[in-house]
């Protein structure tokens, strides 16, 4: 019987560029597996179902909700967003790394059943560099931008909270990070270490 496998949770403010991170990672490690979210989120003319999210109404959402069918669930921009217990758990007991891409809330919901899960945080280089990222996307109105830079700071309030923190200042140098974590190398990459206070610091004020 294989080992089992481990449950990866990253979490990171919008724009600090996780979604490609995470695309890498898959793309470069067989065994990991990304957990597809529940959402009540309209789709999008790009996205598919069961690829992208499976996508559901409040109502069915509600259900499976009272069901105890997530693992973590959590309210954002409206939309609800919950993580199948039996998804995740079925692809561990098979040997699989299993990948959660979310929130700071969910990633706490997760570990308080879960306390063996690696959590990690994605931090932009500064707040000027993430302004700009989310201004290159060319897709929000301003009103938006500002929202969700002021909900940037809100969330790497948490980062300490987390085992890891991985700056995205260069892709290939943060990706060989996350998968030093995965493969148990991660000691210098732990939130804890004094050569990143001062840019949380600095992020934070």
């Amino acid at each position: 019987m294989s080992a089992r496998g481990r449950l990866l949770l990253i979490t990171a403010p919008s724009g600090a560029g996780k979604t490609s991170l995470v695309r890498e990672l898959l793309r470069t490690h067989p065994n990991l597996r990304f957990s597809i979210s529940y959402t009540t989120r309209p789709r999008r003319p790009n996205e598919v179902e069961g690829r992208d999210y499976h996508f559901v109404d409040a109502a069915e959402f509600a259900r499976m909700l009272e069901a105890g069918e997530f693992l973590e669930h959590a309210k954002v921009f409206d939309y609800c967003y919950g993580t199948s217990r039996r998804q995740v758990i079925a692809e561990l007991d098979q040997g699989h790394d299993v990948l959660l891409e979310i929130d700071w809330q969910g990633a706490v919901q997760v570990r308080a059943v879960m306390p063996e899960a690696l959590s990690i945080f994605i931090l932009p280089p500064s707040c000027a560099e993430l302004e700009r990222r989310l201004r290159s996307r060319a897709t929000d109105s301003e009103a938006v931008i500002q929202r969700r830079l002021r909900d940037a700071v809100g969330d790497m309030f948490h980062c300490r909270e987390f085992e890891y923190a991985v700056v995205n200042d260069d892709f290939q140098r943060a990706v060989g990070e996350l998968a030093g974590i995965l493969a148990g190398r991660g000691s210098a990459s732990r939130t804890t270490r004094p050569e990143l206070q001062p840019l949380l610091a600095a992020l934070l004020d």
